[in-house]
Parts: C-alpha cells; sequence; structure tokens
C-alpha cells in the first residue's frame, strides 16, 4: 500500500469512499456534495481542503485521511480530519494505520499544534484503532451545527 497526496483525479474515487462511509454511518440520505463541487472546492482558486489515499498495487485508492487546517485561538495552527476511510475489505491490515501516520507527518510538517476529529459513539472499530493510537477521546464537548436549510431560514427565526 502507497501513501501519497491527492490529487484532482483522485476525486471521483474519494467521493466513492465518502459516500461508503455515510452507507455505514447508516446516514447515505445526508451526503449531497458532488464530484463537482469537490473539484472546485479542493482545486480551485481557494482550495479549502487536502487529502492523501491509500492506493493498492492495482492503483485502486483503498482509504483516504480528508483534512484543513484550522485555528485554535488556545493552541494556534490545528489540523481538522474531516473524513478518514478505509474499504472494509482493507479493514484489519494496516491500511488506517499508515494513512494516520502520513496525517502525523504533515502536521509536523506544517506545525500543527493539534489534530483534531470526530468518530460516532457506536462506532466501536473506529474507537478502539483510535485508543491504540493512544488519542485523547473527549466526551466533554458538545458537537453544533446549522444545516443549508437552517442556515437559509436563520434571518427569519
Amino acid at each position: 500500500m502507497q501513501i501519497r497526496k491527492g490529487t484532482a483525479a483522485d476525486i471521483p474515487a474519494v467521493y466513492d469512499l465518502i459516500y461508503e462511509l455515510a452507507v455505514y454511518e447508516k446516514a447515505p440520505h445526508e451526503v449531497d456534495n458532488t464530484v463537482e463541487r469537490m473539484l472546485e472546492d479542493g482545486f480551485g482558486e481557494k482550495p479549502i481542503f487536502e487529502f492523501f489515499v491509500a492506493e493498492d498495487a492495482q492503483k485502486q485508492i483503498q482509504g483516504i485521511a480528508l483534512y484543513y487546517y484550522r485555528y485554535s485561538t488556545w493552541k494556534g495552527k490545528c489540523i481538522y480530519l474531516e473524513d478518514f476511510v478505509v474499504r472494509e475489505s482493507e479493514r484489519g491490515k494496516g491500511t488506517g494505520r499508515l494513512l494516520f501516520d502520513e496525517l502525523v507527518r504533515e502536521a509536523q510538517r506544517v506545525g500543527a499544534r493539534l489534530i483534531t476529529w470526530q468518530v460516532l459513539d457506536w462506532n466501536e472499530p473506529a474507537i478502539n484503532f483510535y485508543k491504540k493510537l493512544e488519542a485523547d477521546l473527549d466526551s466533554g464537548w458538545i458537537n453544533c451545527k446549522l444545516s443549508k436549510n437552517q442556515i437559509d431560514n436563520y434571518f427569519k427565526l
């Protein structure tokens, strides 16, 4: 398995993996992103995300680590791991560790002070993987969000 920085040509396969993750998380109906939007957002005039891919000997993408930079007023530059996906057929073979290792190397290269991400409370395989990495699993914060519909209707409240 080779880990490399993702390119625009990888976006269709990345999108497929993101959809595979949504199915695994029982929320495929929540995906309304498109390959075209991902190409613009990742490779347009102002790219807002980057990613690594795990590619097998046949040049098939078997996993991704998609991230972006965020800023913590307490810590400084941080990396937010938005999606971390390994194809089901490749799980347990070390692919996830290789991807995560590369993300940590990236954090070291850019001087990031934190890497943060979320995991669903029922995703035991992922939670166990993160525990092996000695990651802090913080239950003290509540996730908040506004959906597109809520944003559109915000000033009507």
